[in-house]
């Protein structure tokens, strides 16, 4: 059997069709009905001519509708485009036009935007609505209709080198389309889910013997139930908790509303027995801890006995808000960073294992090497940037410039250097410092905003932060944090820039701390450091 996800979905629904596959709110569907949803979806996008790497927009929120659309691209050998929903008019046009993209599934509630684009996207040759109570669109497919009346796809034998593609923002300039191939895609979700502790799958496991695995997994009800807390269209939300659940039989809980309300996710929690929890850093652990930490107070709590784990991918989450959740129930806490362009490091923590913020083991094959192309030695101190060797993106969709900088050999081996920098530390593990692009420069020192924001954040009077830096004549940039405060707390810009110091080099140290009301930070929990650049300038003129 190839490795190739339609393929392996297909095969689910034959080994495990009474499973459940889909959940979200009262609506459930079993690896059957997925199947077949999907299939339908698929002969529809080949009706208008769409087949292999056919590009397939996917213009949704969190929901079942969004999965059954990302397989349906997969059935006809097509790469399914993940869309922001909060991007306005030129974006969108950027993103669809960049991306080839020859058909766009759309939530209805955004036809107006679907309107004003139509005619800027002439490659475009199919809009399919997703019924949500507003006006159907007379030139755009209804998505139910479809189910209705299209027959199921025929199945046929894929390659695995078919191309699939992830958006990413990144933190600088307009996104760009990560290449994979299905099969190293697919091997490398099953090996972070065996890494993870997410199935008991031994090493030597084949593409082949994968389903007699799923099978045993079945028969004991060993399936995982994974809950992203984070959308669907960014790598956390999609990887963790679509694919890898899906890639093993399991089940993927959705909440269509937008915006966290951590009550309304805990209670998902308890009613469906959800086994692994999604989320990108503080941005979704400490809601979720001030939840629990209510009804605590309250005298109740919620039930989250079945959790195993809950795993954030891509920021990192504060010792702080770890140790908290562990007091109220012995999970394992899991954070895995990398980005779009490779997966870096993993720090595990538990009541009976601690992890400092920042200090991540080095996943295999994972370097850090000097600007000069020189291995960093442990302990010495030196900053480097790191470079991953597990998953190499094949490159950037029509960007052959950032893919020969991004992706390129060393010592005869194929690395991915996102840009990221950190050092390495006498034991092997590595200190994250951030993305190089994000990087302050003052007085000839480098400043990595994210270790400046935990030496903040470590401070309990504080609830977020970030760190940018600011024109400055004297030391060309000054590091200055916007903070917001932790409700019943107080506390004085000076003592807080003083706490800081005790943890940080001088230069590191902020100039300015700018207290505001909340930390805006983009739907997948990531820094929003543009915000925060115009936020500083604004409050300080």
């Amino acid at each position: 059997m190839e490795a190739h996800y339609a393929t392996i979905l297909e095969k689910n629904a034959d080994t495990i069709p009474d499973r459940i596959a889909l959940i979200c709110g009262e609506v459930t569907r079993t690896w059957k009905e997925y199947d077949e949803r999907a299939a339908r979806l698929a002969n529809m996008l080949s009706s208008y001519g769409l087949g292999t790497d056919s590009k397939v927009g996917l213009y949704l929120h969190n929901s079942n509708e969004y999965l059954e659309a990302h397989f349906a691209a997969f059935k006809i050998s097509g790469v399914p485009i993940n869309v922001n929903y909060r991007y306005k008019e030129e974006e969108l046009i950027y993103l669809l036009d960049n991306s080839d993209s020859e058909a766009v599934f759309f939530q209805g509630c955004y036809q107006d935007q679907i309107k004003r684009i139509k005619d800027k996207l002439p490659k475009i040759k199919v809009y399919i609505q997703i019924p949500d109570g507003t006006e159907q669109l007379n030139f755009a497919e209804n998505f139910d209709e479809i189910i209705k009346t299209h027959k199921p796809m025929d199945r046929y034998r894929r390659a695995e080198d078919n191309i699939y593609m992830l958006y990413t923002g990144g933190t600088t300039g307009m996104p760009k389309g990560v290449m994979y191939t299905h099969g190293g895609h697919v091997r490398n979700m099953l090996a972070a889910a065996r890494a993870w502790n997410m199935v008991p799958f031994d090493k030597s496991l084949t593409i082949d013997d994968l389903h007699l695995e799923i099978k045993k997994l079945s028969d004991s009800n060993q399936l995982m139930i994974n809950l992203p807390a984070c959308p669907l269209m960014h790598g956390t939300g999609m990887y963790v908790g679509g694919l890898i659940p899906h890639l093993t039989g399991g089940c993927t809980v959705t909440i269509p509303q937008l915006g966290f309300d951590p009550d309304y996710f805990l209670k998902e929690v308890e009613r469906t027995q959800a086994t692994n929890l999604i989320i990108v850093g503080d941005a979704f652990a400490r809601p979720i801890l001030d939840a629990l930490d209510l009804a605590s107070l309250k005298g109740s709590s919620y039930n989250l006995s079945s959790v195993k784990s809950i795993i954030s991918s891509g920021v990192m989450w504060s010792s702080e808000v770890k140790e908290g959740l562990l007091k109220h129930q012995d999970f394992e806490l899991i954070d895995s960073m990398g980005s779009s362009e490779g997966g870096m490091g993993t720090s595990r923590t538990s009541r009976k294992v601690t992890s400092e913020t920042a200090k991540f083991q080095l996943s295999p094959g994972v370097i850090v090497i000097t600007d000069e192309e020189e291995h960093v030695e442990p302990g010495s101190g030196v900053v480097g940037k790191i470079g991953t060797s597990g998953l190499v993106p094949e490159g950037y969709y029509k960007d052959p410039e950032k893919s020969a900088e991004t992706f390129k050999e060393f010592e005869g081996k194929r690395y991915s250097f996102p840009g990221d920098y950190a050092t390495v530390e006498k034991d092997g593990s590595i200190t994250l410092l951030g993305r190089g692009s994000n990087c302050i420069n003052t007085a000839g020192e480098k400043v990595y905003p994210e270790e400046v924001e935990e030496a903040i954040k470590n401070n309990s009077a504080i609830y977020d932060c970030l760190v940018v830096g600011l024109k400055d004549d004297k030391f060309g940039q000054r590091v200055v944090a916007l903070a917001s405060i932790n409700q019943g707390y107080e506390i004085k810009e000076k003592e807080l820039i003083a706490h800081t110091r005790e943890h940080l080099a001088g230069y590191k140290t902020p100039k300015q701390i700018l207290f505001v009301p909340e930390i805006i930070r983009a739907t997948n929990g990531k820094a929003d450091y543009k915000w925060a650049n115009e936020k500083a300038k604004k409050v300080l003129n």
